[in-house]
């Protein structure tokens, strides 16, 4: 397979990754890589990956540029009834691999951390392939990065806590 050709393929496949937010949102939706980078933008610091049990470092990555995962979830909405209900929400991001990560809706909507969890689509000023990884969930905020750096974002879901 020629460079171009492969390179065609990446694109294509890109252009068709999608990310979904489903469970317990007003208005549960599905977002093309397309659309998404349409949505207003930040910019995250460069950092080290580094592994969360023997602190190896993995590697550097550059800037990410993406959409706050908070932004994603206010456009599909919370449930405002039972009148603060809401605040018991936790949000689980899924790889497609199963891979999964969690947030709590105090932890990015009631604390800096929220202003630094981003999902992202571009790294170090070029877009990001699917062979990247795209889209990828980042918690700038975290001491150690890995547990909640997530490659390959398929899902955002919403759960309401019981008690």
């Amino acid at each position: 397979m020629s460079e171009a050709h492969s390179h065609a393929v990446a694109l294509e496949t890109t252009a068709k990754t999608v990310l979904s937010l489903e469970g317990d949102f007003l208005r549960p939706l599905t977002i093309d890589l397309a659309e998404f980078r349409e949505q207003p933008n930040v910019v995250a610091d460069s950092f080290d990956l580094r592994c969360y049990t023997t602190n190896r470092f993995i590697r550097s990555v550059d800037t990410y540029r993406g959409v706050l995962l908070k932004d994603l979830i206010l456009k599909a909405g919370l449930r405002p009834e039972p009148k603060g209900e809401f605040k018991r929400t936790v949000f689980i991001a899924v790889a497609h691999d199963g891979y999964a990560v969690t947030f709590s809706w105090h932890e990015l909507f009631n604390t800096p951390v929220g202003e630094r969890v981003i999902v992202a689509h571009e790294c170090g000023g070029r877009a990001l392939s699917s062979e990247d990884g795209v889209p990828i969930l980042f918690s700038g905020a975290d001491i150690l990065p890995a547990p909640r750096h997530v490659k390959r974002l398929v899902r955002i879901v919403a759960r309401v806590l019981t008690v």
